[in-house]
């Protein structure tokens, strides 16, 4: 079996969906945006929804799923589809009652959550208040997206890839007709935002449970939580938590921190993560979901040797697509940045903070991407001690860095914090593969090392770009959207050419699946 082609193929699956989902994503901010700009209120909707987000991603799609996934591959592969379906049941009824408690308590200690995630908000009674009341809506976000993590899981372990990667879309859509509602009957726009993101999570539970029924995977009441799976699951999840979870803990001690800063500083370091995350979860996110399931396969099997080609060839993969992404974050987000949020309520001064932000993040691109690729092989093996480990020692790192850069930097000082702490966690986490798995980690660094010639032109034809076709924020959207256009669209041209000059494999690959499906 090629695992390699399995690999791109559904990186690239997952990657077209999750494409559709983040470019409905910048409809959504731009969206905000406009409304919202980066005042007291945006601040208040994204503190509060941060909060369920943050827990989303720490226990939903990041300990739950890893710790799920090996499991239920196991299962399913050794004893069949109906003992899977059984497990799956199990998991989503266990998972159920324990998000409904989570919920309650979130909800009712509402005041106590904020205090705790942005203590600093505490000195304006109406952000306090709108936060509080915000948080209070959205917080039942958690129990439906973590269900959908759950499902996602499932499907992602029968290979299939697209509905987990779409499922955003519905998010994305829900929030801007909640906006457009609230305004058009003149309430108050920041709730229809929130009561848009409730929306969203049923809408993409359903849609999961659509397509579980399609693979015949049942899923009933079941209470047996004494299953030996259940047991196995529970005891990888604890520790996965901060394992994998890591990257949501840093941007969590961003926001706690940036809540002593100025007004509009939690809302610049959102903007500027939202387009971080744009690459990061069309290709990083889209390989490490499609590399978990595979690595368990081969795990399961026994194949050592492909494990070890198969991550060889992801991280070569991923580096080949996030090296790039991350100049041009760098070399032209700024342009990219006024495209989607100047306008209303969002003004120059906020342009540049958010731009600052975006290039202090923008550094570790290609750190928090490899973290997604790394970690699952941990998990393939269940070994959840060293992500613990080093996840512990690069939060320390984080929180340090960021007190010290705080003062003199503000919101860039805290984005360069986020960026250093995952540097130190990837390196070590790559570092530590050899104690249990044949790893050749300089075969890595001279594949990076390899891409510098491409990387040195894609600079070159950013700055030259800029320099020729000048970019002003007074051009309408038609001008600017056909400048991004241009400006990307040449870039990856010079890119691609020099990394066929340069003979790496992987562009080939991509080639040659693109063209068959198109």
């Amino acid at each position: 079996m090629n695992y390699n082609k399995i690999v791109t193929k559904a990186a690239l699956v997952m990657g077209s969906s999750t494409f559709i989902s983040r470019i409905l994503g910048f409809l959504r901010d731009m969206v905000i945006a406009n409304y919202l700009g980066t005042g007291f209120r945006a601040d208040a909707f994204f503190v509060a929804f941060r909060i369920p987000n943050f827990l989303r991603r720490l226990f939903g799609e990041g300990s739950l799923t890893a710790s799920f996934i090996p499991v239920f591959t196991q299962y399913y592969t050794q004893q069949g589809r109906e003992e899977g379906s059984r497990i799956a049941s199990i998991s989503f009824t266990l998972l159920t009652i324990t998000l409904i408690l989570i919920t309650f308590f979130g909800i009712y200690f509402s005041e106590e959550v904020v205090k705790l995630i942005a203590p600093g908000f505490s000195e304006d009674i109406t952000k306090f208040t709108l936060t509080v009341n915000l948080n209070k809506i959205m917080f039942s976000y958690i129990l439906f997206i973590s269900l959908v993590a759950l499902c996602m899981g499932i499907l992602n372990s029968l290979k299939h890839f697209f509905a987990p990667a779409i499922s955003p879309a519905l998010l994305n859509i829900s929030i801007i007709l909640g906006a457009f509602f609230a305004a058009f009957s003149g309430q108050n726009i920041v709730y229809g935002v929130a009561w848009g993101v409730v929306g969203g999570g049923i809408l993409q539970l359903s849609l999961q449970m659509i397509y579980l029924k399609k693979f015949d995977i049942k899923i009933t009441p079941n209470f047996n939580f004494r299953h030996n799976a259940i047991k196995k699951i529970l005891n990888l999840m604890g520790p996965s938590i901060l394992g994998l979870g890591i990257t949501q803990i840093n941007i969590f001690i961003g926001t706690l921190i940036a809540s002593f800063l100025p007004s509009g500083t939690v809302s610049y370091l959102y903007y500027a993560d939202r387009l971080i995350q744009f690459p990061l979860g069309i290709f990083a996110v889209s390989i490490g979901s499609a590399l978990l399931p595979i690595l368990s396969e081969q795990q399961v099997k026994t194949d050592t040797q492909s494990m070890i080609q198969t991550m060889n060839y992801s991280l070569k993969l991923l580096f080949l697509i996030t090296i790039p992404a991350m100049i041009g974050l760098i070399f032209g987000g700024k342009p990219i940045l006024s495209l989607l949020f100047e306008r209303g309520e969002f003004d120059e001064i906020a342009l540049k903070n958010v731009y600052s932000a975006l290039i202090g993040y923008s550094v570790a691109l290609w750190a928090y991407s490899g973290i997604r690729v790394v970690i699952p092989l941990f998990y393939a093996f269940k070994n959840t001690k060293l992500p613990v480990k080093v996840g512990f020692y690069a939060l320390i790192v984080n929180i340090l860095v960021s007190l010290i850069l705080m003062k003199p930097l503000f919101h860039l000082g805290l984005a360069l914090a986020t960026s250093i702490s995952s540097i130190f966690n990837f390196i070590i986490l790559l570092c530590f593969l050899k104690t249990f798995i044949t790893f050749d980690i300089r075969d890595i660094f001279k594949y990076i090392l390899k891409l510098t010639f491409p990387s040195s032109i894609l600079i070159f034809t950013l700055i030259i770009y800029q320099k020729i076709f000048l970019f002003s924020a007074d051009y309408n959207l038609i001008i600017k959207s056909l400048y991004i256009i241009g400006m990307i669209f040449i870039s990856v041209i010079s890119y691609f050419w020099s990394c066929y000059i340069t003979k790496i494999e992987e562009i080939k690959n991509l080639t040659i699946w693109i063209r068959r499906k198109f």
